[in-house]
Order: structure tokens, then sequence, then C-alpha cells
């Protein structure tokens, strides 16, 4: 375990930290899942491991209340890692030199299950589908891409086992899984006749399809001896906008949701204005840039309605990237005195195509405010930038490195509405 919460019901039953939980109620645990399965009783028989003795453990604790324990994090030796070679897969267009995790591609139905990341489904095995559906793993988070099983394998680099798409998601929609579907475009392959062809294809797995979203391929710099792909132009942009908007108009009324969401990029990249909040339906997939923007500005406008009084904004400098740095200005600008200013930092790092605020690092933000802005009282870093649990930037500089090198104070904020305001208005 990776840590034991004092006063808990984990603490008084004599757990502790590097404990491992092996069995729970006679169950023997393979991982965090099995874990969460079988620990859901109010009184909990364990078989722990410690400094090499078993020893058994009787846990008890309130109905509804936590244990107040917290898991490992499963090693990159763990998981389960794709085999396929995807045509615009991120991670193949890392630059060299990074910390070895960060070259790690999952595609694990347990991560899939407990952080919501996207797996393909091709690397399944019959335990494996058996297992997501006797312990009703749900949702995931699927890659689709494309329905048609031949354009299909050209987009997963042509594995050696390909699996068709459909029949998994009908055999796990037949159980009752509910699934999470994600259309990475690619301009030329799987967007025009074949996006249709994909989107009416899952629709009738809806409600356990919940959603599918389009989000536009991200290209770097470093795609060296990589197929050749590009982005879409805002006229495609525009037209996608378009598209997407009739599709939504169809499906409404007969699945009783849109169904179909498009990433906030495209929104962006179209000069196109963004759907009302209701147009999201509960934002369930925002952490995957789908609503994401709507939700922050709504937010801002509400933060902003509770306070009593605007005091001036301190002289502040807030840091983003490129793709949302003119709308978060406009907000901004709406602040008496004038003092919080954004710092719109291009992406040198990875170059290409990619401009969001979570892919910037530290050099890229030493860079920028050492030669185009003055970063004046202080400097407010998105909290996406900095990994979780890690402290650091993509390329292992921590907000403390940086704020030795600009002289100035440096802050990560959580992309909250209400904590960025807090961090520019109070002293």
């Amino acid at each position: 375990m990776a840590a034991v919460e004092a006063g808990s019901a984990a603490a008084a039953a004599g757990l502790v930290h590097g404990d491992r939980i092996l069995a729970i109620n006679g169950h023997a645990l393979r991982d965090a899942i099995d874990f969460q399965f079988h620990g859901g009783d109010d009184r909990l028989d364990l078989v722990v491991e410690r400094e090499g003795a078993r020893r058994p453990l009787r846990l008890r604790r309130g109905a509804g209340r936590p244990l107040g324990l917290e898991l490992v994090a499963p090693r990159p030796g763990e998981i389960a890692t794709c085999a396929n070679k995807c045509v615009f897969c991120f991670i193949h267009q890392l630059p060299k030199g990074m910390r070895r995790s960060l070259y790690v591609k999952d595609d694990d139905f347990r991560l899939s299950f407990l952080h919501g990341n996207y797996i393909t489904l091709s690397d399944l095995d019959e335990a494996d589908l058996e297992r997501i559906v006797a312990q009703r793993l749900s949702p995931l988070y699927v890659s689709v891409h494309a329905t048609d099983p031949a354009l299909r394998h050209e987009l997963l680099g042509r594995p050696k086992h390909p699996a068709a798409i459909l029949p998994r998601l009908q055999r796990l929609a037949g159980a009752g899984i509910r699934m999470h579907a994600q259309i990475v475009l690619c301009p030329g392959l799987n967007d025009g006749p074949h996006l249709e062809r994909t989107v009416r294809e899952l629709a009738p797995l809806h409600p356990h399809v919940a959603t599918t979203a389009i989000v536009p391929v991200g290209l770097t710099a470093h795609r060296e001896r990589l197929p050749a792909l590009r982005t879409l132009t805002a006229a495609e942009a525009r037209g996608l906008v378009d598209t997407v908007a009739a599709w939504q108009a169809e499906l409404q009324p007969r699945l009783g949701s849109r169904f179909v969401f498009l990433g906030d990029e495209v929104y962006l990249q179209a000069g196109a204005p963004l759907p009302p909040a209701a147009a999201y339906e509960g934002f369930a997939i925002a952490e995957d840039g789908i609503g994401l923007v709507r939700r922050f500005e709504d937010g801002w406008g509400e933060a902003l309605r509770r306070r009593r009084a605007i005091r001036p904004a301190r002289r502040l400098t807030v840091v983003t990237g490129e793709l949302y740095a003119p709308r978060l200005a406009a907000l901004l600008a709406a602040l008496p005195g004038g003092g919080a200013r954004v710092a719109s930092v291009p992406n040198r790092f990875f170059g290409g195509s990619v401009a969001a605020a979570g892919l910037l690092t530290g050099q890229d933000i030493q860079r920028h405010l050492a030669t185009c802005h003055d970063p004046g009282e202080g400097v407010l870093v998105p909290a996406v930038a900095v990994r979780d649990g890690e402290g650091v930037f993509l390329d292992d500089m921590t907000p403390v490195d940086l704020e030795r090198v600009l002289d100035v104070p440096v802050r990560v904020v959580a992309p909250e509405p209400g904590a960025l305001l807090r961090a520019l208005l109070e002293r």
C-alpha cells in the first residue's frame, strides 16, 4: 500500500504503509480491480504480507465509509502494453531522451476502468473479456477510430492478429458494459464517408456505447520514419462542426442523446461558437477535451458572480498554450486593474501542431518568459502541465527550477475557475 490514513478503518485494523493485501474474505487478489470487487463489504477478513511474513487482519468499517488506504500504482512491467503501431500514436512521436515511463504504451482494460485510459480492445484474450463481463468493469474507454475492419487495420499499423472492433463492442454491449468510444480523426484516412460509417455503425449500440468522441490528430515535429499525416485545415474544421451538429440533431430524438461529440480543439480552430453546456449532456468525457472549455468558461462566470467585490488583479502572468491563449486573455481582460496577463507559450519541445497547455514543458515556459514576457510579481502554471505525484514537467524540470531561473514565485494552479480566480485576486 502507498498510504494509510490516520484514524481510518484501515489504520484501526493494523494496516501500515508497505503492506501487501493478498486476499479478501478468502478471495486471492490479482490487482486493484480485484481489491475493489471483493472489498465492498463492511467486514473484511484480510491476508496481509508484511516483511515477508503473512498475517491475518480483520477490518471493520461503517456502512458507506471509505477504508482509508491508498494502493500503489501499477509499475510499467505490470501494465498490459499495446502491440499496435497506430499511424497517429503520440508516444511514437516523442523526442528521445525523456524518462522511460513516458514511452510506455498501455492497452490495459484495468487502467481503462480505473483511470479512463483509452484501449483498442485488440489485445484482449478470452479470459480478459470474461473477466470484464463477470466483474462488470464499466465504463470502459475504447479507441475505435474506424469500424471498417480493413481501414482500422491500417490505422492500427497492421497488427499481426487484427480483431474486428464491432463484434467485440457488440459482445460487451450485450453483457451490459457501458463504453465511451473515441475516434482520432486523421484527414484523408478516416474522415468523410469513413467517419460517417463509423458513427452510424456505433449509434445502434447506444446506450451501451454511451458517447462517441471525435478528436483531431495531434502531430509533433518528431515523426521521422512515421507515416505522413496532416492536421485539419480551418475549412475542414468548420465543415466538421456543421456535420457533427447535423448528426446530433438527427440522433438526439431517436437515441435520447446527441451521442457524437466534437473535441474543443476543432471549435477553436474553426472559430466557431462552443455549444452550450446542456449540449455536453453532463460532461461525461470532458477530461478528454470534450466540453472542457465550455465547462471552464461557464465556471469562470459563475465564480465571478459569487464574489461580492472584485479587487484589482495582481500583476501576475498566467501560462497557457497557444490553443487557448486568446480566449483566456479575453476572460482575464474583464478583471479590474489589468494586472493579470496571459503568456501564450509556443511548444518548441514537441513542435508540430502541439498547442495544448497540458503538454508545455518547463524549458519552453522558461524560454518564453525570459525573452518575450515580463513575468511580473509571479507566474501561475496550469497543474495539467505538471505530472501528478511527480511534481515535474514533461522535460523533468520542476516548478522550483523554473522559479529559481525566473527569480519570481511560481505557483501551480488547478485547472478550475475558482482556483485561478483566487490565485489572481488574493494576496
